[in-house]
């Protein structure tokens, strides 16, 4: 197990690609490089922002006269609060954080998708893994086990739920702690948890070192299912109109490419991460599409409701694109 820890050790260490530096809503509209409008995106280091990344690489966002930075975050728990306290202009957020946020009565709306699922049975980018010596084999014996979630209250434990579920099994049965990925293994093989969600590209390596996968969850909850996308504030969406349109011209631009380029992915994503050429060529990547799939924004809603992560189902149409 120790090549296994330090692969995800390994795996882990992030580098960012633009400055630390974060920028406001306010100051956005101060000129930046070359006349530039400055704008800060915050995004978890995984393989569903690789279009941002590459999108900034290929000069999408400069083409739309703005100056990107990319701020590392943990997860939609984090990002959520950053673009509400104006840290970021933008963010990349699951679903369910956004619907967490439109329940506490916080004015988010989405501007564009981000990732989605594969829709397969057999792989996709994020599955529930456990050590191989595990006895749990089917979604189903997840039943009254301790599973991982790199954040609470979101997609992985509502997913996951749901999946036990249409598999027959209790999902509310479920306990959930927070692990992020790149530790989830770790916590497995000292036996912190039962089982851990796991996203590329830090899935494909824990696989390659004996892990295995007992539930795509994603997939599992609807074949569509859109992961998260790019947020920002209802404020920013009316003050600064022009803005928004930019970044999604420039962000829409970015996923259309990279789901066409997939080779120019797996390369965005060594570029943040410390993944080697030869894992990165074997890892899963998502679906990246422009539309969000309402019936799985709904199906989503109902199972974060039905498990008490929110208390009314979201308005859909207040917080996905028109």
């Amino acid at each position: 197990m120790k090549r296994l820890t330090m692969t995800l050790v390994a795996v882990a260490s992030v580098v960012l690609v633009s400055g630390c530096g974060a920028a406001t809503p306010e100051n956005s509209a101060e000129p930046g490089a070359a006349g530039l409008t400055p704008v800060t995106v915050g995004a978890i280091p995984i393989g569903d922002v690789a279009p941002l990344h590459l999108g900034l690489a290929e000069g999408f966002f400069e083409d739309e006269g703005i100056d990107l930075s990319i701020e590392t975050i943990s997860g939609g728990a984090v990002a959520v609060p950053g673009v509400v306290s104006g840290s970021f202009d933008f963010a990349f957020g699951n679903t369910v954080s956004l619907m967490v946020a439109q329940d506490k009565g916080l004015d988010l709306k989405y501007v564009t998708n981000g990732t989605t699922s594969t829709g397969s049975s057999d792989a996709d980018f994020a599955g529930v893994v456990v050590m191989d010596d595990s006895a749990i084999e089917t979604a189903t014996d997840l039943e009254g086990k301790t599973v991982s979630s790199n954040n609470l209250s979101n997609i992985g434990d509502t997913s996951i739920r749901t999946a036990v579920d249409n598999a027959g099994g209790d999902g509310a049965s479920l306990t959930f702690v927070e692990v992020a990925f790149p530790n989830a293994l770790a916590a497995l093989e000292t036996g912190q948890i039962d089982a851990a969600l796991i996203l590329e590209p830090f899935l494909t390596p824990a696989l390659q070192n004996g892990a295995r996968v007992v539930s795509w969850n994603y997939a599992e909850t609807h074949e569509n299912l859109d992961i998260g996308g790019y947020f920002t504030t209802g404020d920013v969406i009316k003050d600064s109109p022009e803005l928004v349109a930019s970044f999604a011209a420039a962000m829409n631009r970015s996923l259309e490419y990279a789901q066409e380029h997939p080779a120019e992915v797996r390369t965005a994503i060594g570029t943040y991460t410390e993944i080697p050429a030869d894992v990165l060529d074997q890892i899963t990547l998502p679906r990246f599409t422009t539309e969000f799939d309402r019936d799985a924004a709904a199906v989503l809603g109902a199972a974060a409701v039905k498990y008490g992560t929110i208390s009314q189902a979201p308005d859909l149409d207040a917080l996905l694109p028109s």
